[in-house]
């Protein structure tokens, strides 16, 4: 592994990359563009270990912690919906009567909307410039690889109404200029790896055409399954600079080609892709 030459952050993990020859880029939302639901993670988590602690099985807070953080994050990428029916798994586990998975998630989005609702209206409001809660260089990246004629998708494991919001108000719908996928409430009809293969038998073009950016393992795991190329993006959503450590070992892990904290050296990057 080494640093790309002239970056200070871009860590090459496969220097055996195919380099050239994209033609269309897979890109994830939170975490990946925008911070703006930044806390989701802790939220959720928060809300099923009091759940499951109602139950009374003797677990410590530790225990709950530990079991929810891990099924938490092996499913982050994928619809909040899929968190949700592992988390009624454990609670029929401990023989207690869940309700039906979209209760939960209703309930998880709920908190969230309180948890996001002044940086939503700082957005709508101009207080707070959509560079403020996106990662830094996110819209020369995004300028970048349109200059350069790739098509862009965008895709999210969050419900589709809210990334269509969140897209405007950042101000990066026109790059995607109509290829915005997120959840859906018949979630079987939405993956990330079903806009992968729509893209793919769309332009009959074969998985090393791909391009992908993401910090969850998802997205990774499937461009990497198609032949693809992965970026993994280890963000810091809170100081929105440097690298989490946590992120870039699961990045690592899941295959990712190269590792960026953000996009303040997008221009080193694409060029290196690009085989410039």
């Amino acid at each position: 592994m080494s640093l790309l030459p002239g970056s200070t952050s871009i860590e090459i993990v496969n220097p055996a990359i195919n380099r050239g020859s994209f033609g269309y880029v897979l890109i994830d939302f939170d975490g990946t563009i925008s911070v703006i639901r930044q806390g989701w993670r802790e939220i959720m988590i928060s809300m099923m270990v009091d759940i499951l602690a109602d139950l009374k099985t003797g677990e410590t807070e530790s225990d709950l912690i530990n079991l929810v953080t891990g099924f938490v994050d092996e499913l982050t990428g994928q619809q909040t919906i899929y968190q949700m029916l592992r988390f009624c798994e454990e609670i029929r586990h401990r023989d207690g009567t869940p309700a039906d998975a979209s209760i939960y998630k209703q309930q998880f989005h709920d908190q969230l909307n309180t948890h996001i609702a002044d940086r939503i209206q700082g957005l709508k409001s101009g207080a707070l410039l959509p560079e403020d809660l996106m990662l830094p260089g996110t819209l020369d990246l995004l300028e970048n690889l349109t200059n350069r004629g790739l098509e862009l998708y965008l895709a999210s494991g969050t419900d589709i109404q809210y990334v269509q919001i969140e897209a405007e108000l950042l101000g990066v719908t026109s790059y995607f200029k109509g290829r915005i996928f997120g959840a859906l409430d018949h979630y079987q009809a939405f993956s990330k790896a079903g806009v992968i293969q729509d893209i793919l038998q769309t332009y009959a073009v074969q998985g090393d055409q791909l391009l992908g950016f993401g910090d969850g393992c998802v997205e990774i795991e499937n461009v990497k399954a198609v032949g693809g190329t992965a970026v993994g993006v280890a963000s810091d959503e809170i100081r929105r600079e440097g690298v989490n450590a946590w992120k870039r070992d699961r990045l690592m892990e899941v295959g990712a080609d190269l590792i960026v904290p953000e996009y303040r050296e997008q221009d080193l990057l694409i060029s290196y892709l690009c085989n410039d």
